[in-house]
């Protein structure tokens, strides 16, 4: 009898921890669609970058991102046109944004899988949480 009940016990933990993942990893899948739809619509301009505790949010200053529903990010002022590649998705239960412009100055400063902290239909807040004692890298777009 303790037998089947141990046995019932580990089935039911089983289930509850089953379910749990899955519900995580359903959230994960409607926030990364809901990212994906947010970025496309519309222009961006990032509001604040911080890199290694100094705030650099002046060197994107005028420019507009397009997120392109075929994974192409454009950064755009007047004749000056950067283009990158961006994509969501998860690694370890969160969010996050990946972006490249691969070597153009000083773009490559973006390239990086951004933890999704915030999104709403007009604010999208990300972070970098670098290794080895590196401070936290914030970006933040805004929708124009």
């Amino acid at each position: 009898m303790k037998k089947i009940i141990n046995i019932a016990v580990a089935a039911i933990m089983l289930i509850i921890t089953t379910s749990s993942c899955n519900k995580s990893d359903d959230s994960i899948s409607s926030q990364s669609a809901i990212l994906t739809q947010t970025v496309q619509q519309g222009k961006w301009k990032v509001t604040y970058y911080n890199d290694n505790g100094t705030v650099e949010t002046s060197t994107y200053s005028g420019y507009e991102f397009v997120f392109g529903s075929n994974g192409t990010v454009t950064a755009t002022k007047s004749a000056i046109i950067v283009t990158g590649t961006w994509t969501n998705g998860n690694d370890d239960s969160t969010l996050k944004l990946y972006l490249d412009f691969g070597t153009v100055n000083p773009f490559q400063e973006l390239n990086d899988d951004w933890h999704v902290t915030q999104q709403s239909s007009t604010v999208i807040t990300l972070e970098d949480v670098s290794g080895g004692g590196s401070p936290t890298d914030y970006l933040t777009f805004e929708k124009i």
